[in-house]
């Protein structure tokens, strides 16, 4: 567990002496969860990550979260001490905390057994503007994956940005559909106020409100756009996990089994570490209640020629990633 909260908490900390101290803190900060990560990926490749519990670092992560949040809207927008650089890498460092590890993390904790941890996972995403997701990734991208039917499955020969536009859209309404229809299952009648995307947008008031109380139009703006700049982290992973990757239907109209071949998965140890082994996403889908620690990568999954942070800067660039990719999926299809 040593490596898991080393590679995740050693940006959060240095984020908050950035906000609070300025000075050399701000571009560590950014070095921290950008070039550090790269350069130890390749200096540790080969080295395993232990398999033990990690609730409390899911639930320490969570905290991180919700100090460093207002924080940096903070120091972004109303902090006196600060210059424009400091507040361009404080942004730059925070949102991708945000995109890459809180999401992770707020991911791990969604699909956790119990209702407190569930909850809090959810608080999180609510505090990113993003609350759907929630409902989204558990009743829609979840059974749907590798499908048309599931927004956050990008098919083979679309780029990110086109793909970005409607995922955005799709998984709103998928989420609020699915929740609907579990509600009518149900059979129970139950109070409006009762259905999730009441929390989710009321909870997104709130949090907006409390941004322009922390410094007025400033720090607005800089919450809106670092929870812009997480939600696009967070689909420009579901656009990387799952570029190209298909379920095939047979005859009578189901889809195939969810199999391995239908994610890809970045094993890099330090990324993989600092989120929580997202990047190892088939063990994910194939078992999603098993712990982030536990989750393995064989021989038999899809693999990404470089981390998951790195590939989804590749995907910025659609020529580039198209060409980086289409003949890795035209490789799998084979198979």
């Amino acid at each position: 567990m040593f490596w898991y909260a080393t590679a995740s908490l050693t940006p959060a900390l240095l984020i908050a002496l950035a906000c609070l101290w300025g000075g050399v803190w701000p571009l560590l900060a950014l070095l921290s969860i950008t070039g550090h990560v790269t350069f130890m990926d390749r200096l540790g490749r080969g080295l395993a990550l232990s398999a033990s519990a990690g609730r409390g670092l899911t639930l320490t992560l969570a905290a991180a979260h919700f100090i460093l949040l207002p924080l940096g809207v903070w120091a972004i927008g109303a902090a006196a001490h600060l210059d424009g650089w400091d507040r361009a890498l404080i942004f730059a460092a925070l949102g991708l905390f945000l995109g890459q590890v809180s999401n992770s993390n707020a991911h791990e904790l969604i699909h956790a057994g119990q209702r407190m941890p569930r909850r809090i996972g959810t608080a999180v995403y609510i505090s990113l503007l993003h609350g759907h997701h929630v409902s989204a990734h558990l009743r829609v991208h979840h059974p749907a994956v590798a499908t048309p039917e599931d927004p956050n499955s990008a098919p083979r020969g679309v780029g990110f940005w086109r793909f970005w536009g409607r995922a955005a859209l799709g998984e709103f309404r998928a989420g609020w559909r699915a929740d609907t229809a579990q509600r009518r299952r149900a059979g129970r009648r139950r109070s409006r106020l009762s259905h999730p995307y009441v929390a989710y947008l009321a909870g997104g008031a709130l949090a907006l409100l409390c941004a322009a109380a922390l410094g007025g139009g400033a720090a607005l703006a800089a919450y809106l756009g670092l929870v812009a700049y997480a939600q696009m982290q967070l689909l420009l992973s579901d656009y990387v996990q799952h570029y190209g990757l298909r379920r095939q239907r047979r005859p009578d109209g189901r889809y195939e089994p969810i199999g391995p071949q239908h994610s890809w998965n970045a094993p890099k140890w330090y990324s993989s570490a600092m989120m929580l082994n997202a990047p190892r996403h088939s063990d994910h889908h194939l078992r999603p209640a098993r712990a982030f620690p536990a989750l393995e990568v064989t021989d038999t999954m899809p693999k990404l020629p470089y981390s998951l942070p790195i590939m989804a800067a590749i995907a910025l660039l659609p020529p580039l990633w198209h060409r980086v990719m289409d003949r890795r999926v035209d490789r799998w299809e084979k198979l």
